[in-house]
C-alpha cells in the first residue's frame, strides 16, 4: 500500500504535474489556493514540493471537518452541509469551498477536495471513491465528480492528480 508521505516519489507523473501547474501560473503572473477536505492538505503538499512555488502558491485550507468548511471557507450550513441530500460531499460543496479558498487567500485560481477516501464513510449514493472537485477563478466555478477505485492511498492519491489537472487546465 502507497503511503501519502511518499507520495511524490512514487508517481513522478504526480510531480511533473505540479511542476507544469507553478511553471504555467509563473509564466502567466498567477496564484494558487487549495481548500481540501478528503486529501487532508496533499494538493498543496505536491505543489509546494516544487521548487519555485513560493511565487505562486498563497496556502491551503485544510476543512476536514464541517464546522472549519462554514467558518473558515464560509460553506453555509443552509442549503448546503445542513441539508442531508447535498452535504460535504458534493458539487455544491466543492464550489462553495473553491471560492472561500480564492477570498481568504487572496488568490487567484483556487481548487478543492471533498468527498470519501475510505475505508468507511459511504453514504447512500457516494461509495467510497466519490470526490468532487472544482476550481474558482474570476471567470466562475467548475465542478468535477470522481469515482475513484482503490484503497484509501490510491483515492487520494488520484485526487490529488486530478486537482492539479483542474487547476492546469483552468490556467490553458
Amino acid at each position: 500500500m502507497a503511503c501519502d508521505r511518499a507520495i511524490l516519489e512514487q508517481d513522478d507523473e504526480l510531480y511533473e504535474a505540479a511542476a507544469r501547474l507553478v511553471l504555467r501560473a509563473t509564466e502567466l503572473g498567477l496564484t494558487v489556493g487549495t481548500a481540501e477536505s478528503c486529501t487532508g492538505g496533499l494538493v498543496s503538499g505536491c505543489l509546494t514540493a516544487v521548487p519555485g512555488s513560493s511565487a505562486v502558491v498563497r496556502g491551503g485550507v485544510v476543512s476536514y471537518a464541517i464546522p472549519v468548511k462554514h467558518e473558515v471557507l464560509g460553506v453555509p450550513y443552509e442549503g448546503i452541509l445542513g441539508v442531508p441530500q447535498i452535504g460535504a460531499v458534493s458539487s455544491e460543496c466543492a464550489k462553495a469551498m473553491a471560492e472561500g479558498a480564492r477570498r481568504v487567500l487572496s488568490c487567484d485560481v483556487a481548487v478543492s477536495t471533498t468527498g470519501i477516501a475510505g475505508p468507511g464513510g459511504a453514504e447512500p449514493g457516494k461509495p467510497v471513491g466519490t470526490v468532487w472537485m472544482a476550481v474558482a477563478t474570476a471567470d466562475g466555478t467548475k465542478s468535477w465528480l470522481h469515482c475513484f477505485e482503490g484503497d484509501r492511498a490510491d483515492v487520494r492519491r488520484l485526487a490529488c492528480r486530478a486537482a492539479i489537472g483542474h487547476l492546469l487546465e483552468s490556467l490553458v
